[in-house]
């Protein structure tokens, strides 16, 4: 089993920036990936960013490509998403998550949310 605690949510206007920490506990040698996603209200949860964990290759969701870098720390197995020039459709709760293969996209373990709101 994996854990999963995200941190670093808040609320900000418009235009600031938030850093949202992922820090990953138990069987971490496991995990092939680890990402970001969220869920505004009323919507469906949606992709964010992904991370290979030991290669480093990253994705990001067109919606926050330029404004979002994804990052990790193997050291104190933690993953990190910088946000920044934050819109009101930003506000979601964002989840961390973690999957074991390589070949199936589907995520095993989840954090429990941190919400992020941003005023206009």
């Amino acid at each position: 089993q994996v854990q999963l605690v995200e941190s670093g949510g808040g609320s900000v206007q418009a235009g600031g920036s938030l850093r949202l920490s992922c820090a990953a506990s138990g069987r971490t040698f496991s995990v092939y990936s680890m990402g970001w996603f969220r869920r505004a209200p009323g919507k469906e949860r949606e992709f964010v960013s992904s991370i290979i964990w030991s290669g480093g290759d990253i994705t990001y969701a067109d919606s926050v490509q330029g404004r979002f870098t994804i990052s990790r720390d193997n050291a104190k197995k933690t993953m990190y998403l910088q946000m920044n020039s934050l819109k009101p459709e930003d506000t979601a709760v964002y989840y961390c998550a973690a999957r074991n293969s390589a070949f199936v996209v589907k995520y095993d373990y989840w954090g429990q949310g941190t919400q992020v709101t941003v005023s206009s």
